[in-house]
């Protein structure tokens, strides 16, 4: 074996990685298998059965960031011993490429932003085809056809404002970040951290042109790591404007999330996904059809449902319907990685390199094993 093919084996990236990574599985054929008819309670039943375990690998920026959604799990399904363990998605990606190639796999779901990892899984045969209940109601950009992933979550990332703090000035455009009365008043994610912040930042820079990212810079932002620190620099009166991060747009004090009405901001569906070589499969199709079952994605953090027969929270459309959200621009900006890291480094050039330790901290290799 060469040096070359080594490396890219133990750390799976690059041509080469997908025959690598296939050794021992079988290939993703396509499955006609039908949508879940078992109920809730018979799946929990065998999942009690199988192990009583279950090990969820979640994109994220915070430890804590599942506890809520485990704590419910368990609630519902207190016989399943299960751990959500939260890094950010291209830590979480890259920790099971390794752990597939020495056969130290240690998550049964994973559920990621990187969403370029699914369709490449899928052709490794590293998924289990799947379809939960409700599968067919869910949107189809948000789902394979066979059943090799599907999103549980909608994610929206766009700017947020302290109403008190801006008072009169309240921006409805991410093109008001540049007014010289914001300066050093803005706290944003960094865009050469995040893929969905780089994402947004890139759509900024296509609309409104480099002279005005150019101004941006000059604005003297408040960068941090985690997508959750722009709306928390703003709820804790840190800052009167944070850009780069999620947020709930039904709330109109005491800070507001914005959906513009034409100006870009961005979308995407987080996919999940059952390992193939899962230790507990029956645990996990039990939390993927937890998760899209309609009183789950009623709960939705920010109003939005991937399914279609769930209606968004008040004055909210489907987020589908919005062009303005480039719902299927993400999907195929993570796919080409050569241009993100272009769109990477080139930010970098303007805002300066990232600063800080992950704030999840660093798991290691086998996190909740």
């Amino acid at each position: 074996m060469t040096g070359e093919l080594s490396r890219r084996i133990v750390l799976g990236v690059g041509a080469g990685v997908g025959a690598a990574l296939a050794v021992g599985t079988p290939s993703f054929a396509r499955t006609a298998a039908r949508e879940e008819s078992r109920s809730l309670d018979e799946l929990y039943r065998a999942a009690v059965a199988e192990s009583g375990k279950l090990v969820v690998y979640a994109g994220g920026d915070r430890s804590l960031q599942q506890d809520a959604v485990a704590a419910a799990f368990r609630a519902r399904f207190p016989e399943i011993d299960i751990k959500i363990v939260v890094d950010y998605s291209k830590f979480h990606d890259v920790r099971i490429n390794n752990q597939l190639v020495t056969n130290t796999l240690v998550p049964d779901v994973v559920q990621l932003q990187t969403l370029q990892n699914f369709p490449r899984w899928k052709r490794e045969g590293q998924l289990l085809p799947y379809k939960p209940a409700g599968f067919g109601k869910v949107y189809d950009g948000f789902k394979d056809a066979d059943g090799a992933w599907l999103a549980i979550n909608v994610f929206a990332f766009s700017f947020i404002y302290d109403v008190a703090a801006v008072g009169g000035h309240a921006p409805t455009s991410p093109k008001a970040l540049t007014d010289p009365r914001w300066r050093g008043r803005i706290a944003s994610a960094y865009p050469n951290d995040d893929d969905a912040t780089l994402f947004l930042f890139k759509r900024y820079a296509e609309t409104y042109g480099w002279s005005w990212i150019a101004e941006l810079a000059q604005q003297q932002l408040a960068f941090a790591r985690g997508s959750y620190t722009p709306a928390e620099a703003v709820a804790q009166g840190r800052q009167a404007l944070g850009v780069g991060g999620s947020g709930d747009p039904r709330v109109s004090s005491p800070t507001k999330w914005v959906v513009p009405a034409t100006d870009p901001f961005m979308a995407w569906g987080q996919r999940a996904a059952i390992l193939s070589r899962a230790q507990n499969p029956a645990a996990a199709k039990l939390y993927l059809n937890w998760l899209l079952s309609t009183e789950r994605q009623r709960l939705a953090f920010n109003g939005w449902s991937v399914r279609t027969d769930v209606a968004p929270g008040a004055g909210l459309r489907p987020i589908w319907t919005y062009r303005n959200a480039d719902l299927d621009g993400f999907p195929a900006f993570m796919a080409d990685r050569a241009e993100v890291e272009r769109w990477r480094q080139t930010f970098s050039l303007y805002f300066g390199e990232v600063v800080g330790a992950p704030t999840p901290g660093r798991l290691g290799l086998h996190p909740g094993r």
